[in-house]
């Protein structure tokens, strides 16, 4: 039985945003099933880029529209459609975005979700261009399967608001700690919906995971999360650990100009500015792990990125996590081990070095990456060995044996 989430609805921009949208096609979402099809489909829902408007624009089934839209109900019941999210884990909250559905926007919803094994997903039918059709009774049949009635709601019964014509996001907040695998989107009765995004944080099977490969630990696709910064003005340093390399510049952590930069700028014999300012990103790893590898990407930051870096690590409880979250991240200096020493980092280019730590008993929960002056980032990998695994893996010599401090909680 789900825990009991506790739904809200939001009217500002909330912070969940600044998740990985766990549906979208880009990190492998898929639309498994939709009641009706008629003027747009339901594959529009998960598109990464934002909806569009045509003004002039018609196929021969009516209004060209950037989303699923669905011809108005003349029989029983309400449309709903299922998604098989990309990226399993857990959901922090939902964008309902109506944009450009000024006159036909589904003027209610509500959201189901359900975590399914391999064996309980049924097999659907491929659904190929759908414009114009409505479900088939063979796909009726196999979506019967997945018993989606019976699914566990995230949002209940809820009316939309129409927003601008140009911005109609709706928020909903979920608070819920289970992992989901899909969702299920009804609208009551019948209209358009121009985008569903499902932000949270991934979860990873750790007791599947190859002791032999290293991992990206700090990856969001696997739970990895910022949980402080200095400055995002321009990009939120979550879009650092999303999935895949970095689109542009705008799909990556970037900082506003300090403005404590010294008039004339100065460099050392090593070819580093001179400077006391910088600013800083804490992650906390998806598990605790050792950290053997370290990529720092400028992809796209060509005039833009940080003349140098360098990365650190720690071992904290959720308490001390929230303690250092309150007092904005001021931890004492011995607590941190160096991973990554002042390094030079160059324009446009993926860089990859080795950590300090090649020692397997340095396991970190948390890492800290810090630029100076400023700048910014497209990716950030930290890959290695989660800690239970780190213990299983050959060794040319003892070590000592190490244990994560009691407490600690791998995903909040």
């Amino acid at each position: 039985m789900a825990d009991a989430p506790r739904e809200g609805k939001l009217g500002r921009c909330p912070n969940f945003i600044q998740l990985i949208d766990m549906a979208s096609e880009s990190v492998g979402g898929q639309i498994l099933f939709a009641t009706d099809d008629f003027f747009a489909p339901a594959e529009n829902l998960i598109k990464s880029d934002s909806p569009r408007f045509k003004e002039h624009e018609y196929t021969e089934f009516g209004k060209w529209m950037d989303g699923w839209e669905t011809r108005r109900k003349r029989m029983p019941g309400h449309d709903w459609c299922v998604i098989k999210l990309g990226i399993q884990g857990v959901i922090r909250g939902f964008d309902v975005d109506i944009s450009y559905f000024t006159g036909d926007y589904a003027p209610r919803i509500s959201i189901q979700a359900a975590h399914l094994e391999g064996d309980q997903a049924a097999q659907m039918p491929q659904r190929g261009e759908r414009t114009g059709t409505a479900a088939t009774p063979q796909e009726l049949a196999a979506v019967a399967e997945l018993k989606s009635n019976d699914w566990d709601y995230l949002v209940p019964m809820t009316e939309l608001e129409p927003g601008k014509p140009a911005s109609g996001h709706n928020y909903f907040l979920v608070n819920s700690q289970q992992r989901w695998t899909h969702i299920r989107l009804n609208i009551f009765p019948d209209g358009g919906i121009a985008r569903l995004r499902v932000y949270g944080i991934g979860q990873k099977d750790w007791t599947a995971t190859d002791p032999k490969e290293p991992l990206d630990l700090v990856a969001i696709a696997v739970g990895g999360t910022c949980v402080g910064f200095s400055n995002a003005h321009f990009g939120h340093p979550n879009k650092m650990i999303g999935v895949g390399p970095p689109k542009s510049v705008a799909d990556g952590w970037e900082t506003a100009r300090r403005l404590d930069r010294p008039p004339i700028l100065e460099n050392d014999e090593n070819g580093v500015l001179l400077l006391s300012g910088c600013e800083w990103a804490v992650f906390r790893l998806a598990h605790p792990g050792v950290i053997t590898q370290i990529e720092i990407d400028t992809k796209y930051f060509k005039g833009n990125s940080p003349d140098s870096c360098k990365l650190d690590g720690c071992v904290l409880t959720t308490q001390e996590e929230e303690d250092m979250i309150r007092r904005k991240w001021e931890l004492p200096g011995h607590k941190w081990k160096p991973l990554l020493p002042v390094t030079k980092l160059s324009a446009s280019e993926s860089h990859t070095f080795d950590s300090l730590t090649l020692e397997l008993q340095d396991v970190i929960t948390h890492a800290r990456l810090t630029i100076s002056p400023d700048g910014g980032i497209g990716r950030l990998r930290l890959r290695g060995f989660p800690s239970s695994i780190c213990l299983l893996r050959p060794r040319e010599k003892p070590i000592m044996r190490f244990s994560v401090k009691a407490g600690f909680r791998s995903n909040l």
